[in-house]
């Protein structure tokens, strides 16, 4: 940023070099105030950029003060705002965020405005990684099959990603094939120090994918926000904040050599849930910190929103610029991070006891306690050591339908299915596992259980093991420079031999990309009613995500990956009983073959150094050739295609004048949908394989598209028409009106069961107002914008909850949909509530953050429910009817 004279902190400003004295930093150690000293480093990163930022408009100097006051006002709720470095972003969200920014310059200049005001200010990165799925496995030439039909099928989005790329400033696009979003951004797009305009400062960003929080890894502060939230920061506008708790996570002791990276992330991921850091700040500590890799470090941080913190933060410490110089960054720049980080007390060695922060409460893990683990069956947050997976999963086959229960009955638990498969004849019973992925950025950043991976392949065939040609295996790396030491290294082949082709760079079947199971298998499950699994060595495995066919998936590192796979199923004691017989009779059990991390350390040292980083991203932005000949309209204003079912002018603008209307209240709605606990944005807003008989479905049939080419929920959100029909699609929904899972619900006036969205589109067609009953944690898992756009377009105007997921909760007040809260001790069921009365929700005119309204039903029973408009400024959002309306009346103004 330019310095002007606004800003009340210009007299600590001073050049970094006395030579250059045109690079300059804010010296916050110049503040002589000795509450910085104490401050947790993320919450320097903060203080930082309201230092820099402050203009006593946007960001005041009180803003400042609160922030170095952050340990007097931990008992209380302030708002801070936030103005990261930059903003991030995947092709999932990326292309409806890009759609908005379209359709915000055509209302901007419908209202009189200059369109071309509509553009980052704040810089941006997509990358586009979510479109790849796995069609094809097993054969050498899989990834240029699959490469190929994700150009075909994506098209139309890439092209219209490629205009977006030139019609707005600050925006960088990385084309497809170049790798997961997040292990691009750690090992490429970070910066960790920025030096733009003649200023450095801490790299800092949000992105718009959950998991944006693995770069914390790195020391580069960094969280998910909803795409509705990130395109605000795009235009200059801060985040409004509540400042953090900070939880202090001491790490002590020294793993196992047999301990793997993901078993201490998934050990870390329940004890923190259990902990409770829901919308906080996790800091990291200790002396065991100083033991772990950066990839280690990233894959904790990557995992962070499933034990719900806002952000798991590292700071930058020598292994930290290890880790660049590693990764090919320049000399100079190496230079200057660790000048301008120690120069203000960023730079952290984890032995030195003294510069351990004040944190609001410190937990503490000794490493050496770590075992062996794999978390499942359907959420990531269920832990379970190795040791106990057959016990555990033979106690959920039995077990009530929950998140650890699938009701078979006990004469069923032997079951099993035969089926006839490239001519020879296999047996199917439940635990059985059928997909085999190695994908998701939380594993495959990460050298050592990568290598760990090939070096088990190469002695699973050694000892003459193999996998069932009817599992679904496959490996998708988070990078190019992967694959480049999985070969350098010699495993490649081993992996090859098993199995485990490279199927694409992208997130696959962590996100539901995982493709279709071939049909003698999906027949075998359905026939024999069979709880079939899958193993990933993803960060998600929620109901439904993986593939419709898996109703047990469990999340591993890709060494255990490959160990099931070859085990052919989960209801195995790898202690106990032999991982399979080999060709010459003689039992082989996994200790046989598990590498030690030494073994795999001394690989690493070998095999992974810079040349590598930087041949493969010298060429990263031109070394796919088709989206370098993808041609793309060069105009200011995008020329929507009305034939077009990927691209679509979205619906949100329409009627919008510069007039505010005083808010409304909600007067007997109707309830949509009853929903239990830990509704999932999967369940609201899928992203996998459209459904045949779904709403979607017909909608693409009737202009004229066959099944095949139908491709994912996640790819046509840049279509509302197809997203508004896929919200609630999800076949896993599970309503209470119903009593069983379905993407259904009950049209109350009638009483008729039908598809979630034609039972809104009759509510609509009647005028009538819809709302949504939920229980705990509404909306967890993936951030997506989607999820809240969704619910606006089926006309639901509230939600009542018991509790939200952050992102999600600020993605429906972006879309101007209220999110209401039971006040303590209320719930659904305490209160008597069965969905199928009419509720009014009164709204006064002047409204307060959090402020309890009241809500009126039409059997005369009254409650109170608290409105979560957490920050003055997210009221001014709702206001406008969205974010998005208040910055297109912003931009139209002046």
């Amino acid at each position: 940023m330019s310095a002007t004279v606004k800003n009340p902190f210009q007299h600590i400003v001073e050049s970094l070099d006395p030579d250059r004295p045109n690079q300059q930093f804010y010296n916050l150690s110049k503040l002589g105030d000795p509450r910085y000293d104490r401050l947790p480093f993320s919450i320097r990163v903060l203080l930082e950029s309201a230092v820099r930022n402050c203009d006593e408009f946007l960001v005041k100097s009180s803003d400042v003060e609160r922030i170095l006051n952050w340990k007097e006002t931990q008992t209380q709720t302030v708002e801070v705002p936030f103005r990261p470095a930059r903003v991030i972003l995947q092709d999932f969200t990326g292309v409806p965020a890009v759609v908005d920014f379209a359709a915000m310059r055509d209302a901007v200049m419908n209202l009189g405005g200059d369109p071309e005001k509509i553009n980052p200010v704040c810089p941006a990165d997509l990358v586009i990684d979510h479109s790849i799925q796995v069609d094809f496995n097993r054969k050498s030439d899989s990834l240029q099959k699959n490469q190929d039909l994700e150009f075909d099928r994506n098209r139309e989005r890439f092209q219209f990603l490629k205009w977006g790329s030139k019609a707005f400033r600050n925006m960088r696009i990385i084309p497809p094939g170049s790798g997961i979003v997040h292990q691009v951004n750690l090992e490429y797009l970070a910066r960790v120090v920025f030096n733009h305009e003649g200023y450095f400062y801490p790299d800092s960003l949000v992105g718009t994918d959950s998991h944006t929080t693995m770069i914390d890894g790195l020391g580069v502060l960094g969280w998910g926000v909803g795409g509705i939230e990130a395109e605000a920061v795009m235009l200059g506008q801060p985040i409004s904040m509540v400042l953090p708790e900070v939880v202090g996570y001491k790490l002590s002791g020294t793993p196992d050599k047999f301990i793997t990276s993901t078993d201490i992330v998934l050990t870390v991921t329940k004890h923190l849930r259990q902990v409770g850091v829901v919308g906080k700040f996790v800091e990291f500590f200790g002396p065991g910190v100083a033991q772990l890799s950066i990839a280690d470090r990233a894959t904790i941080a990557n995992m962070c929103p499933e034990y719900g913190a806002t952000a798991a933060f590292f700071p930058v410490d020598n292994v930290s610029i290890q880790y660049l110089e590693q990764t090919g960054r320049e000399e100079e720049k190496l230079a200057y991070i660790t000048k301008y980080l120690k120069a203000v007390s960023m730079f952290r060695d984890y032995n030195n006891v003294s510069q351990d922060p004040d944190f609001t409460q410190v937990v503490e893990l000794d490493l050496s306690t770590v075992v062996p683990c794999c978390s499942g069956p359907k959420r990531p947050q269920d832990r379970i050591p190795v040791s106990d997976m057959k016990k555990d999963f033979e106690t959920c086959l039995g077990s009530k339908t929950g998140f650890k229960g699938f009701q078979v009955a006990p004469e069923h638990h032997s079951a099993s299915f035969p089926f006839q498969f490239n001519g020879k004849e296999f047996t199917l019973s439940h635990g059985s596992v059928v997909i085999a992925a190695i994908t998701s950025c939380t594993n495959t950043s990460n050298p050592s259980v990568m290598l760990g991976a090939g070096l088990l392949a190469k002695k699973a065939i050694e000892c003459g093991l193999s996998v069932k040609p009817y599992i679904k295996t496959s490996l998708s790396p988070g990078s190019g420079v992967v694959t480049y030491y999985l070969k350098e290294s010699g495993v490649m082949d081993y992996l090859s031999k098993l199995g485990f082709e490279v199927v694409g760079y992208g997130c696959m079947t962590c996100i539901g990309n995982s493709g279709p199971l071939p049909e003698p298998v999906v027949e075998a499950i359905t026939q024999g009613d069979l709880v079939a699994a899958g193993i990933l060595s993803g960060n998600r495995n929620f109901e439904g995500r993986v593939h419709p066919n898996t109703r047990a998936n469990y999340l591993a590192s890709p060494p255990l990956v490959i160990a099931y796979a070859i085990a052919g199923t989960v209801r195995i004691d790898f202690e106990k009983e032999p991982i399979a017989v080999n060709s010459e009779g003689r039992e082989i059990f996994l200790r046989d073959i598990w590498p030690t991390r030494e073994e795999i350390q001394a690989v690493e040292r070998t095999f992974v150094i810079p040349s590598m980083f930087k041949e493969v991203y010298e060429k990263i932005e031109k070394v796919n050739e088709r989206w370098n000949s993808l041609v793309a309209p060069s105009d200011k204003l995008y020329t929507w295609d009305s034939e077009s079912t990927y691209i679509k002018s979205p619906p949100f603008f329409d009627g919008l004048t510069m007039q505010l209307h005083p808010p409304r209240s909600i007067t007997n709605a109707h309830v949509l949908l009853n929903l239990g606990d830990s509704v999932t944005t999967d369940h609201i807003s899928p992203a996998g394989n459209i459904a045949r008989s779904s709403a979607a479905a017909r909608y693409l049939t009737s202009r004229g598209l066959s099944p095949r080419d139908y491709n994912s929920y996640g790819s046509r959100r840049g279509n509302d028409a197809i997203m508004a029909r896929g919200t609630f699609a999800n076949i896993r929904l599970f309503n209470k009106f119903l009593n069983k899972q379905a993407p259904q619900t009950i049209h109350l006036p009638t009483g008729e069961t039908m598809d979630v969205f034609d039972a809104a589109e009759r509510y609509q067609q009647s005028g009538v107002p819809l709302v949504v009953l939920a229980g705990k944690e509404y909306g967890s898992g993936s951030s997506r914008d989607w999820a809240a756009k969704g619910p606006f377009l089926l006309g639901i105007k509230a939600v009542i909850a018991e509790s939200y997921e952050r992102i999600h909760r600020s993605n429906l007040v972006g879309m101007g949909v209220i999110p209401l809260e039971y006040l303590p001790g209320d719930t659904a069921d305490s209160l008597g509530l069965t969905g199928r009365e009419r509720y009014t929700v009164i709204i006064p005119e002047q409204l307060t953050p959090r402020m309890t309204v009241d809500v009126k039903l039409d059997t005369g029973k009254t409650f109170q429910v608290r409105m979560r408009f957490d920050t003055d400024v997210e009221l001014a959002y709702f206001h406008h009817g969205g974010i998005l309306n208040y910055m297109i009346r912003k931009m139209s103004q002046n």
